[in-house]
């Protein structure tokens, strides 16, 4: 038996990406709907060699699939989501609308796949933010090894991670750059070509920003709260790809030989980490890659048992689409979805 999918949020960057990631991974769909607004009906979008014509959100009869892969945002989330698990199917949510809803499990396969079995008081299961996904991949193992007592991050992150239009800002302020023609700040708060931006979000009171918030909030959610965390968000002029300056403080000790081989041992972890050879990962060379890659690991003398690392995915992959996908094999794995065994 294979399964009935649909993809809500089918022309956007994650949603295309949903599409060409269960071909690629031999996803075992026997019908998949692509959905969107109603100003999208009829756009063609891409699974595989096939073409899906897209079909109105409004008008989709949800009960007709399995499970929905939805990446529409958080204000369509929170108005369809419940709506679509209560007529039966499953909904793997990429917005933030669910993420810290005590009866939505929010799931990184590899860090907390268990979770999922979770799913049951809603029929949603959240994705968390993309930064978080592929910081937890790095932190779970290790915090499993030694003991987390405290992180701090600042990330570097791409600006597809803003969407289509993101992108298009870079790429048009860029050109414009060099004929003295550059656009205004639409999407940024600033000029983001040739810059950094150190805020991405909107300000809280305490002056950090909730995407700050998100990644400690989900962090503890997904794997101790008891972990002290604190983050500088940073906007950047790349296209494809979130980077992680990671300082991390333990309980026990742990040497970066020994980091270096429980990295190696967890699933989706590449370490790529030779200063001798040059060797480090950017974002440029994981644009395209399932993996979350770790490098620079290195001993922080600060503290007693510290250690700092680089930490690296594509954003639209592991932090978005990739994980939403695998949040799926996991309920096939577990026995929820019924359909045959995926090819990974």
């Amino acid at each position: 038996m294979a399964l009935r999918v649909a993809v809500v949020g089918a022309t956007g960057n994650v949603g295309r990406e949903l599409l060409n990631i269960m071909d690629e991974r031999n996803f075992p769909a026997d019908e998949v709907h692509a959905v969107a607004s109603r100003r999208s009906v009829g756009r063609e979008v891409s699974w595989g060699d096939r073409k899906l014509k897209c079909q109105a959100l409004d008008d989709f009869d949800f009960s007709k699939v399995d499970v929905v892969l939805m990446s529409a945002g958080g204000t369509l989330s929170k108005q369809w989501a419940e709506k679509i698990g209560k007529a039966g199917a499953i909904v793997i949510d990429n917005s933030s609308a669910w993420r810290m809803d005590p009866d939505v499990p929010l799931v990184v396969p590899e860090v907390n796949g268990a979770d999922v079995m979770d799913y049951g008081k809603k029929n949603i299961i959240a994705n968390p933010n993309c930064s978080t996904a592929q910081l937890v991949m790095a932190l779970k193992p290790l915090h499993d090894a030694a003991g987390i007592k405290r992180v701090v991050v600042s990330t570097y992150q791409s600006v597809s991670g803003a969407g289509k239009a993101g992108m298009d800002e870079l790429w048009n302020q860029t050109k414009g750059i060099f004929v003295n023609d550059s656009p205004e700040p639409e999407e940024f708060s600033r000029q983001i070509a040739f810059n950094a931006i150190p805020m991405i979000g909107s300000f809280m009171d305490d002056g950090f920003t909730d995407e700050e918030a998100k990644m400690w909030n989900e962090t503890h959610k997904m794997i101790d709260p008891n972990i002290k965390l604190t983050v500088t968000c940073v906007r950047v002029p790349v296209f494809v790809g979130h980077s992680e300056s990671v300082n991390i403080e333990f309980e026990d000790a742990i040497t970066p030989e020994q980091a270096r081989e429980v990295l190696r041992n967890f699933d989706g972890v590449q370490v790529i980490d030779n200063p001798e050879d040059d060797q480090y990962i950017t974002a440029i060379d994981c644009a395209g890659e399932w993996d979350t890659f770790v490098s620079r690991i290195r001993k922080d003398p600060t503290v007693e048992h510290g250690l700092s690392l680089w930490v690296v995915a594509d954003n639209l992959r592991k932090g978005a689409a990739l994980n939403t996908v695998q949040i799926a094999e996991e309920l096939i794995k577990r026995g929820v979805l019924k359909a045959e065994a995926v090819d990974a």
